[in-house]
């Protein structure tokens, strides 16, 4: 009879393995500094993700956070305001015991990005907190800045040597997007950023990649043989990728106009999950057969011609959102009325592998859309016959597997039932998987889960240098189309788009998902 395995006398117990994946993984000695800390990103995700990082005991006990930007303040003036922005938006119960301890290790440096003495005193407060915190010479340079301040930045914390790692600590940059305006400005900028940080210390957030629905794209395929034999063109018709959002642009118009829904989510997020979905299976979950993977769908996908069919794009005008009535783009505050940045982008893009011959990706998003929503819709192909007579399943539509990134999180299939009743008549029917009913824990914010990868150096859900240029390269060929065709195609505010959209998926007999 085998026995259990054992260390001298003492059986060993599974469940006390120090590779069980289902323990926590706790950052060790680090710190962390946020360039822009008095902007919106900060106060409403970053801030709050740290603090909720800290409360659940992720973080060391020396963990130090520095601020870094223009306002005049004290220490005390930092740990007020990093407070309002936790206290705000947390996800997690506040703990006095906890701030208390975090509060210690905050700093604020006054400075310009240009200012050599503000990052002279910036070193010298990290090294401070290497000898007085046990940070160990381990430091995360968040760039929470627009891109034409990245070269700045990244030149001071060379010029001090903040950048510099040795064998026994690290030094990595964080960076927000955008990723560039185009392929060519993207890789200028990852130029000037692996010119300090190489890239294996280089951190690329999209934070949609941090959500846990994105996550269990890989675990619905890859762990279940259910779905994985029917994930390829035998049985998929086409896949939509929709992010929706019911808010106009408020007070982003500055910000907005000239970057345009297609770059501020197709070319990372939309993108990003097309290569979930159709990558093939890793070798393992490490970083480097993940990025493979995901570089090799990239590597194979291209946009659908003519432009002109098989894209659309649109500016929102005045209509109803819900109960309100809500103005257009153009009388926006901020927003130029003579511009021609779209709020509505969709594309078709097609997957150049065995596995994907002929099935289109139709990827969508939009600025004031009938509801927010993100999903993958996987919409399979009608049986080859069909036995059930005239007007018994006139009702039936596709199946289809979806996936809702958010809100109500979890994954849908529809398919056909019979009506209960005497006669044969089949109709569509939804059955729900849902995380909030499923599990009880509630799934960490996306900000906490990648800023937490990046100081456990576990790269895999950050885009490489090489994603970022290629799905600019996929996109260029569509921007390049849109800026000779003049104004983009109206639609009302509170509806799913322009009758362009509906067109370009009406053309090939098949039509959008109404989520």
């Amino acid at each position: 009879m085998p026995t259990a395995p054992s260390r001298g006398d003492k059986p060993i117990n599974p469940l006390r393995r120090s590779d069980d994946l289902r323990l926590p993984r706790i950052a060790g000695p680090s710190g962390m500094v946020i360039f822009g800390v008095t902007g919106d990103l900060a106060r409403k995700k970053l801030l709050p993700a740290v603090y909720d990082l800290a409360n659940r005991g992720l973080l060391p006990a020396g963990f130090t956070l520095v601020g870094y930007g223009r306002r005049d303040w004290t220490k005390r003036d930092f740990e007020d305001y990093v407070r309002s922005a936790v206290e705000d938006g947390s996800r997690t119960r506040f703990n006095d015991n906890v701030w208390d301890r975090l509060a210690e290790g905050m700093h604020f440096v006054q400075g310009a990005f240009d200012d050599d003495a503000a990052f002279d005193n910036l070193a010298e407060l990290l090294a401070e907190s290497d000898r007085t915190r046990g940070s160990a010479g381990n430091w995360a340079f968040y760039l929470s800045v627009p891109p034409q301040h990245f070269s700045a930045v990244v030149h001071q914390l060379d010029r001090t040597s903040m950048a510099a790692q040795s064998d026994g600590n690290w030094r990595r940059v964080i960076i927000e997007k955008p990723f560039g305006h185009d392929a060519e400005s993207a890789r200028e900028l990852n130029d000037v950023v692996n010119q300090v940080f190489p890239e294996r210390s280089v951190f690329r957030i999209d934070h949609y990649l941090g959500k846990e629905t994105v996550q269990n794209i890989l675990a619905l395929r890859f762990a279940n043989q259910l779905f994985e034999p029917i994930w390829n063109a035998n049985y998929i018709d086409h896949v939509q990728i929709t992010m929706a959002e019911d808010i106009g642009l408020g007070g982003r118009a500055g910000y907005y106009d000239g970057i345009g829904a297609a770059r501020d989510v197709i070319q990372n997020h939309l993108i990003q999950l097309l290569a979930l979905v159709a990558m093939e299976e890793p070798a393992s979950f490490s970083p480097d057969q993940l990025k493979a993977e995901k570089l090799k769908v990239l590597r194979a996908t291209t946009p659908v011609e003519p432009f002109a069919e098989t894209t659309a794009r649109g500016q929102y005008s005045a209509g109803w959102q819900g109960s309100t009535k809500v103005v257009g783009l153009r009388e926006e505050d901020g927003f130029d009325p003579e511009s021609t940045t779209e709020t509505f982008a969709a594309c078709t893009m097609q997957v150049n592998s065995r596995r994907w011959a002929g099935v289109p990706f139709y990827l969508r998003t939009g600025k004031r859309l009938g509801r927010r929503v993100t999903e993958i819709a996987l919409v399979l192909k009608r049986p080859p016959y069909q036995s059930f007579a005239e007007g018994e399943a006139v009702s039936l539509t596709n199946n289809a597997v979806v996936l809702r990134i958010q809100p109500d999180e979890g994954v849908l299939m529809r398919f056909g039932s019979k009506v209960p009743g005497s006669a044969m008549e089949i109709r569509d029917v939804n059955m729900n998987f849902s995380y909030s009913e499923a599990f009880t824990e509630q799934s960490p914010e996306a900000y906490e889960r990648l800023i937490l990868d990046a100081l456990l150096d576990q790269s895999s859900l950050f885009p490489t240098n090489e994603e970022v240029e290629r799905s600019w390269e996929i996109l260029d060929p569509i921007l390049e189309h849109w800026a000779r065709s003049g104004r983009p195609d109206d639609y009302a505010a509170g509806t799913w788009g322009p009758q362009s959209a509906e067109r370009m998926l009406r053309s090939s007999g098949r039509e959008w998902r109404r989520p």
